[in-house]
């Protein structure tokens, strides 16, 4: 199973850089520092595609929602005008749409509620990543400034840089390792006979009917 987003900021946001240092054989601290930064910045541009994929959702659900509610309150007009001039049967079209719309607009409702969430979630995320990032490139820069100095003080500074640059380039995607978990298969569900399903159905329209009636009736009593 891939490593989800939550437990990959998670590990990242978590990892201690010793116990980086220490899981990696014959790579120098400045070649896990560096990996471990540029897999940082890979987690920071995978939320910030998340972050546009939910703010997108979230505009046009709320858009939806906002186009069902005028769609609910233009039908309830035509509705009353209906049963002015006697089309019980246009207004009962008319509640069938509205009772459609009714269904549709809690989950709406719902969707603008998570996605905000969710943002917000993503959002404390990207803080996360961004102060961990910081604080392994504080850590480089004073490993490279702690060799830089023992280097300088052994006489032996020269020649190092090169080397080190073409390990790295070898080391890319020591830390590129993702947990794989192994999924139980779901049971199969039992199907109801087609007679069964048929008449459940029935009732259900029968039902639907019913309550456009009674909707009909005390639109037509309060009038």
């Amino acid at each position: 199973m891939k490593e989800s987003l939550a437990s990959r900021v998670g590990r990242l946001v978590s990892a201690s850089v010793n116990a980086a240092v220490d899981a990696v054989e014959n790579l120098s601290p400045d070649m896990v520092l560096q990996q471990t930064v540029r897999e940082i910045e890979g987690a920071i541009d995978d939320v910030r595609a998340e972050i546009g994929r939910v703010i997108a959702q979230k505009h046009l659900a709320s858009k939806k929602l906002m186009e069902e509610n005028a769609r609910h309150a233009d039908l309830s007009e035509k509705i009353e005008l209906a049963v002015k001039e006697g089309r019980d049967d246009l207004a009962e079209a008319g509640i069938a749409s509205q009772m459609d719309i009714e269904a549709r607009i809690p989950v709406l409702e719902n969707t603008v509620t998570e996605s905000g969430h969710r943002e917000q979630e993503l959002n404390s995320y990207l803080n996360a990543l961004q102060s961990k990032k910081r604080d392994m490139e504080a850590e480089l820069r004073h490993y490279r400034e702690q060799q830089r100095k023992a280097q300088t003080a052994a006489g032996t500074g020269a020649g190092q840089s090169g080397s080190v640059e073409t390990k790295v380039e070898k080391a890319t995607g020591a830390f590129d390792r993702v947990m794989e978990r192994s999924t139980g298969v779901s049971s199969s569900q039992r199907v109801a006979d087609m007679k069964s399903a048929a008449q459940v159905a029935e009732l259900e329209d029968l039902s639907r009917k019913n309550r456009i009636k009674e909707r009909l009736a005390a639109i037509k009593a309060n009038q």
